[in-house]
């Protein structure tokens, strides 16, 4: 196999630190890591990320997606080798639902504006919105690659988040900002206030800057 028995180590604990931090619950969500140019490592189907195995990591080669040991790759793993392909920048992707961020992706509201918290708009810029295509189908793995490619958030309505990194610290970073600012949101209601467009474009230029 051409990975080592430390990546699966590494991969596990990544996987546990996210369902930690309650951004999956159970067998949701999915977790994948680059570890080389050619391999990527990806949570087997129906694995529960907070009680995840080395026996329930699948290989996969990230140019094809093909499986390359004998487990069964969550059946989200066309975006996530996608993103992977097209964003040499990233080695993690996460899919998660944590509580507040999946409330606001099953609500009939047009929510466009996250920027309550400098987080936000430091960390992950415009946020992107998928609509409800069937889970594990080739439309929603095109769909969230094409807005990967310009984002680093994409809501799916109905269903969850996708966020991306160099590292699992980055996407929980991202993930656990973004829920925190879905729950103010939520909290707040009407009397929300976002910050300026002014305070955005500076943390924008902040960041960009720190890169």
């Amino acid at each position: 196999m051409p990975v080592s028995e430390k990546h699966l180590e590494e991969f596990v604990a990544g996987c546990r630190r996210v369902a930690s931090y309650g951004l999956v619950r159970s067998s949701s969500g999915n977790l994948s890591w680059r570890v080389n140019e050619e391999c990527m490592l990806i949570t087997a189907t129906k694995s529960w990320m907070g009680e995840l195995t080395r026996d329930q990591v699948a290989v996969c080669r990230i140019s094809d997606g093909a499986v390359l040991n004998d487990k069964k790759p969550s059946a989200e793993n066309g975006f996530h080798f996608g993103i992977l392909r097209e964003r040499p920048d990233v080695n993690v992707v996460l899919h998660f639902q944590s509580s507040c961020a999946t409330a606001i992706a099953c609500s009939s509201k047009d929510y466009k504006n996250f920027s309550v918290i400098p987080e936000i708009p430091y960390y992950l810029g415009h946020i992107a919105v998928v609509p409800y295509l069937n889970p594990g189908s080739n439309e929603l793995a095109r769909e969230v690659v094409f807005a990967m490619k310009g984002h680093d958030l994409v809501i799916l309505k109905n269903h969850g988040q996708v966020t991306v990194g160099k590292c699992f610290d980055e996407v929980i970073q991202k993930a656990t900002f973004f829920e925190l600012a879905c729950e103010i949101i939520l909290y707040a209601g009407d009397k929300i206030q976002f910050i300026s467009q002014d305070g955005i474009d500076y943390l924008r230029r902040r960041y960009l800057k720190s890169v």
